[in-house]
C-alpha cells in the first residue's frame, strides 16, 4: 500500500472548511446573546465594575469592543470547560510569558477578585522563568508588585 503526502492545497482546503464551519456555528448565536454573555463574564471578573480599557474602546472603536465582548468574553471566557479562576491563572501566565504587562496586570486583578492569592500569582511569575526566561519573569514580577501596591493603597484609603 502506498501513501500519498497531503498537499498544501488539500491542507489549506481543510483549514478553510474548518474556519467556515466554526464561523457558521458562531453566526448561529445571536449577537445580542453573545454580547450579554460577555458582559456577564466581565462583571464577574471585575467585581461588578466597568473595565476602563474596554470602555475606552467602546467609545472610540465600538466594533472592536463588541468583538472583544462577544467573542473573547462571551464565546471563549464564557465556555464551561474551566472555571473563571483557572482561566485567569492561565491568562496571567500567558501574558507574563508574552511580556504584555498591561494585560497581565488586568488579568492578575481579575484573578485576585476571584480568590487567587498573591502567593499563587507569585508562583505563576516564578514559573515564567522556565518557559519565557528571567527577563520576562522580572517584568511580570514588577507588574504584579505594582498591582499589589495599588490594591494595598486602595484598601488603606478605604478604611
Amino acid at each position: 500500500m502506498t501513501t500519498r503526502p497531503i498537499t498544501v492545497a488539500k491542507m489549506a482546503a481543510a483549514c478553510l472548511l474548518m474556519l467556515v464551519s466554526s464561523g457558521i456555528a458562531l453566526a448561529q448565536q445571536s449577537a445580542p446573546d453573545r454580547l450579554q454573555r460577555g458582559d456577564e463574564v466581565l462583571r464577574t471578573l471585575n467585581a461588578g465594575n466597568a473595565q476602563p480599557t474596554l470602555e475606552g474602546l467602546r467609545r472610540d472603536f465600538p466594533f472592536l469592543a463588541d468583538a472583544i465582548t462577544g467573542y473573547a468574553l462571551g464565546d471563549v471566557w464564557g465556555r464551561p470547560g474551566l472555571d473563571h479562576r483557572t482561566r485567569q491563572i492561565a491568562a496571567v501566565a500567558a501574558f507574563a510569558a508574552l511580556g504584555h504587562r498591561p494585560f497581565m496586570k488586568i488579568h492578575a486583578g481579575y484573578a485576585l477578585n476571584l480568590g487567587v492569592t498573591a502567593e499563587e500569582l507569585k508562583e505563576v511569575v516564578y514559573l515564567t522563568t522556565v518557559h519565557a526566561g528571567f527577563p520576562r519573569a522580572i517584568e511580570a514580577a514588577q507588574t504584579l508588585a505594582e498591582l499589589l501596591r495599588e490594591r494595598e493603597q486602595q484598601a488603606g484609603g478605604a478604611k
